[in-house]
């Protein structure tokens, strides 16, 4: 019995030494595996992530020349440059470039462009400063009173004149009409003036008002109509013509294309190739319709501002390559926001050699076909069939 008890416990003992083994190989394996965890740098301070230590950032009017390189040490920085300014804290390897008020835009300088600020511009006399949108504006011309009007408010830099129709006129599709009838314009035709209590005379007859209604809301439905069935068909018909002539070429290969696209830059040898033949015209005319699509890219960016949310078009120009130094070098050289939103795509638009800004601003059909391939990554589909509609892209 006591022999059997000793082989039974064998295999127990076993296995509780195979368990032990296993805990202290695990155990360092563990411990080694575990990330630093990245030091929360303090408010005014940024993490230099090549040595991962918190560095100073450079006081407004100044720019970063050279990084901490340890801790207790301070980021050197330099004072921006003459014509240069920076007016937050930062790190910025570079200034932005000082606004200039243009005289040819109707503008003067209230106050210079200093290194920790930017110029303040102001619009000249006769001139206020009207907003684009939120972050574009010009200076325009001030507006005189037309016939039958008065100065309620003059011209501001900040405001246009508003002007009010004289006494005894009355304002009728922005004009202003003489009085004819009691209205709570023209009380001098009320042989008493009208009172807030006054209930405005209904006809007698209510079926006449049906009437009327229902004409009207006829005639909008019939005007909706024509207008949705006249753009179908011409848009139908646009790509239909569209179309034809590349039907008629379907035999030409694609070393054809990439020929006529050689011919296409260089057209003083295609001239002279051309009219030593006497059927040069008619050879011009049997060119393949293949020609790759371009578009204006200057167009093609300022539409894809107006359809992308404002809060997506860094996430946007980071799909398509754009490096985050560009991005914050466009926010820092261009102000407004939506002028450096537009340099960060034309950083994309001009890079690679698919790119189009070097052929009189012409973006190539391959680089839209990325972005509209970008956006619908983004769940931004309704703006990529906007793009496809307004280029007509099959």
């Amino acid at each position: 019995m006591e022999g059997a008890w000793i082989r039974s416990s064998r295999p127990e003992k076993a296995h509780v030494g195979i368990l032990l083994l296993f805990m202290c190989l695990f155990i360092p394996t563990n411990a080694s595996t575990q990330e630093t965890p990245t030091p929360r740098c303090p408010h005014g301070d940024y993490l230099n992530e090549e040595r991962g230590i918190c560095c100073n950032k450079c006081s407004p009017g100044f720019k970063l020349l050279k990084k901490c390189l340890s801790e207790g040490l301070r980021s050197t920085c330099v004072k921006c440059p003459e014509g240069q300014y920076t007016d937050v804290t930062n790190y910025f390897p570079n200034c932005g470039r000082c606004r200039r008020c243009k005289a040819l835009n109707n503008e003067f300088e209230v106050s210079p462009c200093k290194s920790d600020r930017n110029a303040i511009c102001r619009c000249k006399k006769d001139f206020f400063r009207f907003n684009i949108n939120t972050e574009t504006s010009e200076c325009r011309s001030c507006l005189p009173c037309g016939p039958n009007e008065r100065e309620r408010h003059m011209c501001t830099p900040t405001n246009n004149t508003i002007c009010d129709c004289e006494e005894d006129y009355y304002r009728v599709n922005k004009r202003c009409e003489p009085c004819k009838e009691c209205t709570t314009e023209c009380k001098r035709h009320c042989t008493s003036p009208p009172s807030l209590n006054t209930k405005v005379t209904e006809p007698s007859n209510p079926f006449f008002i049906n009437v009327i209604a229902g004409v009207g809301v006829v005639v909008v439905v019939m005007f909706v109509a024509v207008a949705l069935i006249t753009h179908k068909v011409t848009k139908h018909l646009t790509k239909k013509r569209l179309n034809h002539p590349v039907s008629q070429q379907s035999d030409v290969s694609s070393d054809s294309c990439e020929q006529v696209l050689i011919f296409s830059e260089e057209p003083s040898k295609t001239s002279s190739a051309l009219a030593h033949g006497p059927t040069s015209e008619q050879e011009v005319s049997n060119l393949p319709d293949c020609i790759p699509l371009e578009i204006n890219t200057s167009d093609l960016i300022y539409t894809v501002l107006d359809l992308v949310p404002v809060l997506q078009v860094k996430q946007l120009v980071r799909s398509l390559g754009v490096s985050d130094m560009e991005i914050e070098q466009a926010e820092l050289d261009y102000r407004p926001c939506r002028e450096a939103r537009y340099q960060m795509l034309r950083v994309w638009a001009e890079r690679g050699p698919r790119a189009g800004g070097g052929r009189g601003g012409m973006l190539h059909r391959p680089l839209l076909d990325e972005l509209l391939g970008k956006l619908r990554q983004m769940h931004l589909g309704q703006a990529a069939e906007e793009l496809e509609t307004k280029y007509d892209l099959q």
